[in-house]
């Protein structure tokens, strides 16, 4: 999706930080609900997709992990790439799938927590 007048500037990357890109556009809509009921929280998680995205082992925490079984990857321009989860709010995810190759963090959901994780 190209930027249009009144849209956010996101920050260029810096040193090793990893470019951080939607995924679909249920995403974009998700990211932005999220903006709107929990903004500090929502900053804390792009802090960590921008800085550590994928967490060595041994690293990962419950409310930043790797998914497991069929969620554990995703697909992302023809790749299959490791699907990880933040919890924003006791309510709210984030998934999204690391690019090592390309330093860029693909998020393809934000909002409420998803139903396939029940």
């Amino acid at each position: 999706m190209s930027p249009k007048k009144g849209d956010s500037v996101a920050p260029p990357t810096v040193g090793a930080e990893w470019h951080i890109r939607y995924s679909t556009n249920e995403a974009i809509k998700g990211w932005h609900d999220l903006e709107t009921r929990a903004a500090e929280n929502l900053r804390k998680a792009w802090d960590v997709m921008r800085h550590d995205p994928g967490p060595g082992p041994g690293k990962p925490t419950n409310r930043h992990h790797q998914l497991k079984g069929s969620l554990a990857t995703g697909t992302q321009s023809g790749r299959i790439l490791p699907r990880w989860q933040i919890e924003v709010t006791g309510g709210d995810r984030i998934w999204y799938l690391p690019d090592v190759r390309r330093r860029t963090v693909w998020v393809q959901y934000a909002g409420a927590h998803p139903k396939a994780t029940e």
